[in-house]
């Protein structure tokens, strides 16, 4: 199979689909391998690399989508590369397709068939995909928070490890999934005051048990998230729905509870976000302040640490490429039905039911395109 990855062209983003590691892979199962010219520049690697890992350099994106069988990338496709996609096509990159109508109408008219790293499955519900972007994203979130809450950047001057004499700052994560747990772990490790707020009574169970008595854990319901953000210095929003839009959990009303200069930081912005008041921000223009409270809602956080995000993605994604790669599409749908569920769109079909019911499509079932029972 001919498959090909592009230069990420979204603001601040310099992650890439595949690496020339990944690249020497494919290749060696005896596919071709098109990278468009600079494409790894981000990551800190040169056309030089990745030809020596196989690849054949292409600097017109336009001949590199019309002739690549698959487009493995990192980010959703912008609206100039949807317009390159078509029927017969298979995209391979995360999607976010629920609170994003636009690229979902683009991608069902061009007759792609899209595969999201996100809704893609492993065992016991878990999401092998993006996991690695929500410990990323997790990580960072407390250090764009401890940054933000600085007193230059229109925090409340608040040094979350605090010093002998005077309190550490307090730290509400919502969500004690994956991103929730890293956020808490380096906040815990800052010395940060840390209370975790979750629904499910077996991960509060599991954070309780990791972090004993150096952070609290609380039921998430509406008082005492209520009373856990009036009370903080820094939250982040960490909730995920597979699939779906995130649940505005904190309601503007709520921002007036607020001491003036407290952070929120909502990791869930790729999903629509968790906080009512929350937009999709840049790297170039990461904040901005909604009555008297600092929001961080940049949408693809880890791009700031592409070597690092790259790596960890491309761990787990080439897997599942060189099978797609291998079988074709749909024998390595209907083979494995944890890459079944990354199917979201084909042949103008939606395939996710979070997705079709989101955003008023009818639903279509993975198993009757596969053929599989």
């Amino acid at each position: 199979m001919r498959v090909g990855t592009v230069k990420v062209i979204k603001n601040h983003e310099y992650r890439v689909g595949l690496t020339p590691e990944s690249v020497h892979e494919l290749a060696v199962h005896g596919h071709e391998v098109w990278v468009e010219s600079g494409a790894g520049l981000g990551i800190g690697s040169r056309d030089s690399d990745y030809e020596a890992a196989g690849a054949i350099i292409h600097s017109d994106v336009a001949t590199l989508f019309a002739q690549c069988e698959m487009i493995v990338k990192v980010k959703e496709p912008q609206a100039n590369e949807r317009a390159m996609l078509r029927e017969g096509q298979i995209l391979y990159t995360y999607l976010h397709l629920a609170p994003d109508p636009e690229q979902t109408a683009d991608l069902v008219k061009s007759g792609v068939t899209a595969i999201a790293y996100e809704t893609v499955t492993g065992p016991n519900r878990t999401l092998p995909l993006l996991k690695p972007m929500s410990q990323v994203a997790g990580r960072l979130s407390i250090q764009a928070g401890a940054t933000a809450l600085e007193k230059a950047h229109g925090g409340r001057g608040v040094l979350l490890g605090g010093v002998p004499g005077v309190m550490p700052g307090k730290v509400t994560v919502i969500g004690g999934g994956v991103a929730g747990f890293n956020a808490a772990q380096m906040a815990v490790g800052l010395g940060a005051d840390v209370t975790i707020l979750d629904r499910d009574p077996e991960v509060l169970e599991r954070v309780g048990t990791f972090f004993e008595a150096r952070a609290k854990t609380r039921f998430s319901n509406q008082a005492n998230l209520a009373e856990s953000i009036a009370e903080a210095d820094l939250v982040i929003g960490a909730v995920l729905i597979p699939g779906a839009a995130a649940p505005k959990l904190v309601t503007r009303g709520m921002l007036s509870t607020m001491r003036p200069g407290t952070v929120l930081v909502d990791v869930a912005i790729d999903q629509g976000g968790c906080f009512e008041t929350s937009r999709a921000t840049t790297h170039a223009e990461p904040t901005y302040v909604v009555d008297d409270v600092v929001h961080y809602c940049v949408a693809n956080m880890p791009g700031a640490v592409a070597h690092t995000s790259t790596y960890a993605l491309n761990n787990v994604t080439l897997p599942h490429a060189l099978r797609i790669a291998n079988l074709g599409w749909r024998e390595a749908l209907a083979s494995d039905p944890h890459l079944a569920n990354g199917l979201n769109v084909h042949l103008g079909k939606v395939t996710y039911k979070a997705v079709a019911n989101g955003l008023g499509y009818e639903f279509t079932e993975p198993a009757s395109i596969l053929g599989v029972r």
